[in-house]
């Protein structure tokens, strides 16, 4: 019997650059026994050099979708994303002031059942592959609205070390314990 992919609750971890997304995603992984899907643009980007265009982020933005179609075969309960087509949108915009239409029309904040946007709470680290470091705030707050204006279920995640973890925890519970099909 093959499993309904309905069935499956996918979680988003969104969020600024340096936010612990991917430390986040894999805790929650390894918590719930569950398939994560990394964020594809840190090995794409690497590969290039770290340099791309507008069309790279959305070759990026496909390949984060196929890599979730591949993963959601392996969940029985939650995929956790490690970005999503959102980072991509907020992405282009930012940098490009453009939103390519081919993302626009491939996004829909209702795929992911809940939306773990993370704080800035935690201090910046350098990665040669990270380039805003003095706007966290205003991109915090560009996920913040757009996750309010698509009327996504989301959470803020705060904490430093397993604090953030914790309260991540704490948060899909609860969503879980009140969710229904």
């Amino acid at each position: 019997m093959e499993k309904s992919k309905n069935a499956i609750i996918k979680i988003a971890i969104v969020g600024p650059e340096s936010t612990g997304k991917s430390s986040l995603a894999q805790g929650l992984a390894t918590h719930y026994g569950a398939p994560w899907v990394p964020e594809i643009a840190r090995d794409y980007l690497k590969n290039r050099g770290g340099a791309y265009q507008l069309n790279d982020i959305i070759e990026i933005a496909y390949l984060q979708l196929k890599a979730e179609e591949e993963q959601i075969k392996n969940a029985h309960r939650f995929l956790f994303c490690d970005t999503t087509l959102l980072v991509n949108i907020i992405w282009a915009s930012f940098v490009f002031k453009s939103i390519p239409q081919q993302l626009i029309d491939h996004y829909r904040s209702d795929d992911y059942k809940l939306h773990l946007l993370c704080h800035i709470d935690l201090p910046w680290e350098y990665d040669p592959l990270r380039e805003h470091p003095q706007y966290r705030e205003e991109l915090f707050n560009l996920y913040a609205e757009n996750l309010k204006q698509s009327n996504a279920n989301f959470e803020v995640i705060r904490g430093q070390n397993n604090n953030r973890l914790q309260n991540a925890i704490a948060a899909i519970n609860k969503f879980d314990s009140e969710y229904t099909f």
